[in-house]
């Protein structure tokens, strides 16, 4: 299980869902959100000293207001050195645009892709790959 899994999106009603499928699911005993990626990037940049409040992976949206999911790649390459521990990236979009899915994995920062609605299977699927990432060896 998951410590912390931050989501970043504006979409109140995805949101809610994606939370109900997350406890359901039992993948994390912390769930974040954010409405858009410059309150996320905040965060982390805020938290950059403490890895007990950092994510183990966000769950990134594509179009959102203020800073958009592209925009937040961006500026997350700038603050990934300064984070103490690999954070997973997962990108979500109700887009099946396949410019949009190169884009995300060519990012250098997005493990995944995941199309919406996003069903459990596919987050448990992605849970497990993170947590083989950060498991003890």
């Amino acid at each position: 299980m998951l410590e912390i899994l931050c989501v970043v999106d504006d979409d109140k009603i995805f949101t809610y869902l994606l939370k109900r499928i997350i406890e359901k699911a039992k993948i994390a005993r912390e769930i974040i959100f954010f409405e858009n990626g410059r309150d996320a990037l905040d965060y982390l940049a805020n938290h950059r000293d403490d890895a007990l409040k950092l994510p183990q992976l966000i769950l990134l949206d594509i179009n959102m207001p203020i800073l958009d999911g592209w925009q937040f790649l961006s500026e997350y390459g700038k603050l990934e050195p300064t984070v103490p521990q690999p954070i997973s990236i997962c990108m979500m979009s109700s887009s099946s645009d396949l410019e949009d899915y190169d884009r995300a994995m060519g990012s250098g920062h997005v493990m995944d892709y995941l199309q919406k609605p996003v069903q459990m299977p596919s987050l448990k699927e992605v849970t497990e790959r993170v947590l083989s990432f950060v498991a003890p060896k």
